[in-house]
This record gives structure tokens, sequence and C-alpha cells, in this order.
């Protein structure tokens, strides 16, 4: 595969052994129970076969290439699944199919029904699509919502009683367990934290309101308002580099260049003050933030956790670790594994 593609094939990804899982098998339907995750990100499609000890086996990492429209991404998908199912050699076939990915969704009826990420994608039946190409069910979910709970039954919040996930990517979305539940709201959407209003009448946003986190702090964004800057005149390496983006941002910042320090200084600022209402609402014992953009490492996340720490109530602050999530690029297919496995699981209870 070439390095256009930037397809990567692995034999088995989130070992536990490295990362302190522990097997879960009682809750995801038993031992030797294997489902094939989906993941569809705004960039990224990624894939894998996840077992009950929360392992991920065959992973594929391919470009989505979105503007090829839905019909073609999701024939790759399934194409993916099918290689990812062999490339795990396993020796057993799945058992059911976990997608997940950014809403608006029905998980109830596995409808997608138009992910701002997604221009075009308008009601798409994707759970009986995945039901149809596969021949096992099919359960989906919000991508950042099956992010928080793989954090919290195999990552960083493992064992925790309540924890918020912040994905920080082309866009940016949120999920929550609380009190050991996870939390989906009213009408299975609830966590849309990349929406919270932090610049009343500010930068447009995807979801048609102006001045939402995610219009400030997700990977595209900053590139947007760096370029933004560029075409202003603004003095800046970042001239000479097309096209932009956040991770261009973060090493000219490093380098010593104003302008993108600005930018940087901005985003962490909005992120940690949008974080510190949150901590101050749920009370949580942690935040963890994944997605592309937290590749930037301490650089994102000491200046986000100060301001937590500084800005929040008193006992909220305490109570609350700011950190990287554990399960790194996995760790939407590690979700989306733990919705099918959960479902499962849930199935063989209901028919004992």
């Amino acid at each position: 595969m070439n390095e256009a593609r930037r397809a990567q094939e692995m034999r088995s990804a989130g070992d536990p052994s490295r990362s302190g899982y522990e097997s879960t098998a009682s809750r995801t339907g038993g031992a030797e129970s294997a489902v094939l995750a989906l993941d569809i990100g705004g960039t990224k499609l990624a894939v894998g076969v996840v077992t009950a000890d929360g392992r991920v086996h065959g992973l594929i990492i391919e470009p989505t290439r979105r503007w090829e429209g839905p019909d073609a991404v999701i024939a790759r998908l399934f194409d993916l699944g099918d290689r990812a199912v062999v490339a795990a050699g396993l020796g057993r076939p799945v058992s059911a199919v976990g997608i997940s990915c950014g809403g608006p969704l029905d998980s109830v009826t596995g409808v997608l029904i138009s992910p701002p990420h997604l221009p075009g994608w308008v009601d798409v039946p994707l759970g009986e699509m995945a039901r149809d190409r596969f021949g096992v069910p099919a359960y989906l979910e919000n991508d950042a919502t099956a992010a928080a709970l793989g954090e919290h039954r195999f990552g960083a919040a493992r064992g925790l009683r309540t924890m918020i996930y912040l994905t920080i990517s082309t866009g940016v979305g949120g999920g929550a367990v609380i009190d050991g539940a996870l939390h989906r709201g009213a009408a299975g959407n609830g966590g849309e934290l990349g929406h919270l209003m932090v610049r009343p009448g500010g930068r447009a946003c995807t979801c048609g309101r102006h001045g939402c986190l995610e219009a400030y702090v997700s990977g595209t964004n900053i590139a947007a308002r760096a370029a933004d800057g560029v075409g202003a005149g603004r003095r800046t390496s970042l001239s000479a580099v097309d096209p932009l983006t956040a991770a261009d941002v973060a090493a000219a910042a490093t380098a010593g260049d104003a302008f993108a320090r600005a930018i940087w200084d901005e985003t962490t600022q909005v992120l940690g003050q949008a974080l510190t209402d949150l901590v101050n609402v749920f009370e949580p014992e942690m935040v963890v933030l994944g997605g592309g953009v937290t590749r930037s490492g301490a650089m994102l996340l000491d200046p986000v956790a100060e301001i937590v720490a500084r800005d929040a109530m008193p006992p909220a602050a305490k109570a609350a670790r700011v950190v990287l999530t554990r399960l790194g690029d996995v760790v939407c297919v590690v979700g989306a594994g733990v919705v099918a496995l959960d479902a499962l699981a849930a199935a063989e209870v209901d028919h004992a």
C-alpha cells in the first residue's frame, strides 16, 4: 500500500498487557466473542476486529475521501471490514458489527441523520446496510459516545464512576459516563460537547451556529484560523505552507513563530474554559482528551489542565484529572466494538 493512502494493517493493537486493560468477558458476550468495529471519521476510516478483552485485531486505517459521497465511502468501508476480518486471523466469524460515527444519528434505528463532517450523508440507514452486508446484527453509535465507553471500559478512565471524553479532530465531539452509566440523552445524541457556545456570534460552525467550541479548537478550524491570518497578511512562517494543518500550526508555534503561538494559545484558552465549565457541572473524576489534535501532547494538555485546575470550583478542580487518551488512535474502534459486544451480552440476557 502506498504512502498516499496512509493505510496500515496491524495484527493486534491495544494490547492489554501494555496498557492496563482488564478482561470484561462477563460483560461483553463471553470470552470468545469477536465483533467487527467500523469507525467513520471526517478524515479517516478505521476498522478492526475487537475481542472481549479489548484488543483490536487486523486494524486497517485509510483516508475517508468524504468528497466521494456516501455510496462510495460505505462500499470501501465494508470492503475494509472484510479485509480486517481476514487480517485478524482469529479463525472464527464475527458475531456482530459495531459502527461509530459523528452525529446526529438515531442509534435505535441505525440511521445517520445529517453529520456535519460528512456533507451529503442524510438519513443513511447504515445499520441496515451493515446487517445486509455482513449477515449479523449491527449497532450504530455516536463516535465520541462510543469512545467514552471504550476509554471507560479499557482505557484511562477504567473503573471510574464519572468521566468525560472529548475528541478533538476534524470536528469536536464528546461523551460521558455519569455514575457508572453511559449518557446518551433523551434523543440519543447527548454529549454534543463540540457545540458548546464559547464565543457568541463568533466563527461559523458546521452545525449552522456561530461561536461553537468546534469552530475554534478542532483541527480543521485551528488550520482555518491560521489560514485566515495568512490571508490577511500576517507575518508568519506558515505563509509558505499550503495546505495548512493543525500540526503545522503546532510545529510553527514550537519553533517560535509568534503568530502560530497566538493561534495555539487561543486554542488552549478556549478549550480550557470549556472544560472548566464541564468540570463544574459534572464534577468528573477524569476528563480524557483524544483525537488527532492531541498528538501535540503536553503542548495541548498542560495549559488546558492548568486552566481547569485554576478556574474550576475548588471541589471540582480537586476531584478532576485532565489526561490524554490511553487508547490513542484506536479509541473509536474499541468503543464501537464495546457497543456491539455489550449489545450481544444484553441480547443473551434477554433470551436466557
